[in-house]
């Protein structure tokens, strides 16, 4: 079944590699939560409340987030207000390490923080982090290329959608 799935990343570290998820052949059509440099300079121009408005607006009718991490994805404040309205939406969420893959001039990156670290739900008193709910891998290591329709569909039927 085909998902409508909502990219969390870090745009201007990151797009590159977040492109090659993209142009992998699972994503035809329609831009799957993508957004181009024009657009998202135009967006951050106008301030928070725009840019906040533009992701509610994308995570409408998603059924699942994937939040592709690369160095400093878990410091990107947009990429917790994306994580963060997910969750409130009900998505599936899962992570997507993408630091083994190559940019733009052939190079990799560190390994970043999972960014479902820094998100817990309380329950009977103790925090659950999303990291223990949550799961993630890695494009390289985990041939996201083949898999990542899996992990997608997994999550959604996860969070009951």
């Amino acid at each position: 079944m085909a998902r409508k799935t909502f990219f969390s990343f870090h745009f201007e570290k990151d797009s590159w590699r977040a492109g090659q998820v993209r142009n992998s052949g699972l994503f035809k059509g329609d831009k799957s939560g993508f957004i181009d440099k024009a657009d998202w300079e135009e967006v951050k121009r106008k301030g928070d409340q725009a840019i906040k408005n533009w992701i509610n607006k994308q995570l409408e009718g998603t059924s699942t987030t994937v939040v592709l991490i690369g160095s400093e994805t878990s410091e990107r404040k947009y990429v917790g207000y994306e994580i963060e309205q997910s969750a409130k939406r009900g998505n599936g969420l899962i992570g997507v390490y993408i630091h083994r893959v190559k940019d733009v001039n052939g190079r990799t990156d560190a390994k970043g923080k999972n960014p479902f670290d820094n998100w817990y739900y309380e329950r009977n008193g103790k925090n659950v982090y999303f990291s223990e709910i949550y799961p993630t891998y890695d494009w390289v290591n985990d041939n996201g290329r083949d898999n990542l329709g899996k992990w997608i569909e997994a999550a959604a039927k996860k969070a009951g959608k």
